[in-house]
């Protein structure tokens, strides 16, 4: 377990070398995050005040769950195609550093928009499987909710190397949804690994975040000092945003990465390749 914590800790790392080399990197997850809530906004705000928030029950007339699934489905293609977009952006720019080259914003957005029929198809089926997903859940609170949540994780596994794909290759949504599954039969180990670690590593950094919100908290509710509880709830949400954006960023490069090893295309001198065949031979011992 230490020794994978200690892979996993060299892959960050090898990331954030590489974002610091492209800084502007972080915008694309920043839009994405503020993009996303405006989507929400945009379906919450109606959905609140109408009253039809609350998924129909069992028994209701299907052109009540038709009308709410419906709607549900438009918000899951809104928020993927956001966040797809954004995604593409950011690996297009990690692939083009990570291949030699020396991205800007303005290249990479150019990157994204170029790709904006496969981003689209890409959101459609996203959207298609979260809502099947949805439908599961809602059928049976424990095992429906059992169920969808072993067919997310299958399907987010199956579908990591999606977006790399989609930018080196240009594949069609469905192709490069094949051609990720077929490169994770061989590098599955590290996807696991990455995903789970990475999260490990910034819970455990933002710790210090969620001691100053809690202080903010008892700051102005039993000492009444509002001043210090401002000044300390800011600076605790203003961390946690921050590394909300380092984290997006450096998963994404971290999957452009793994895409680039799996081809050998990726260039050791800007990412330890080493790394990553690492701990594949240790997957494989």
């Amino acid at each position: 377990m230490f020794r994978k914590f200690s892979y996993t800790w060299e892959l960050m790392t090898a990331s954030w070398d590489v974002l610091k080399q492209d800084k502007e990197l972080l915008v694309f997850p920043l839009i994405s995050g503020i993009s996303c809530l405006a989507v929400l906004a945009s379906f919450a705000v109606p959905l609140w005040y109408t009253g039809n928030w609350q998924p129909p029950g069992r028994h209701a007339h299907w052109q009540q769950q038709a009308a709410y699934y419906g709607v549900l489905f438009l918000f899951y293609l809104c928020n993927f195609t956001v966040i797809t977009f954004f995604n593409t952006a950011i690996i297009a720019g990690a692939i083009d550093r990570m291949s030699g080259a020396d991205p800007t914003v303005s290249s990479c957005l150019s990157a994204a928009f170029s790709r904006l029929s496969l981003i689209f198809g890409w959101a459609i089926v996203s959207a298609t499987v979260g809502l099947v997903l949805r439908i599961i859940e809602d059928r049976s609170e424990k095992i429906g909710s059992f169920v969808a949540g072993l067919l997310g994780m299958g399907w987010s596994v199956a579908s990591f190397l999606v977006v790399p794909i989609l930018v080196a290759e240009r594949k069609s949504p469905i192709d490069a949804l094949k051609g990720s599954a077929s490169l994770l039969k061989k590098t599955w180990g590290e996807q696991l690994i990455g995903n789970f670690s990475f999260g490990l590593v910034f819970f455990l950094l933002s710790i210090p975040a969620y001691l100053a919100i809690g202080f903010a908290f008892y700051a102005g509710a039993a000492m009444k000092l509002i001043p210090l509880a401002i000044v300390a709830g800011a600076v605790g949400l203003s961390y946690l945003i921050v590394l909300a954006l380092v984290q997006s960023a450096l998963e994404s490069i971290f999957q452009a990465a793994l895409y680039l090893h799996t081809r050998q295309k990726l260039d050791p001198a800007i990412y330890p390749d080493n790394i990553l065949a690492d701990a594949l031979d240790h997957r494989r011992r």
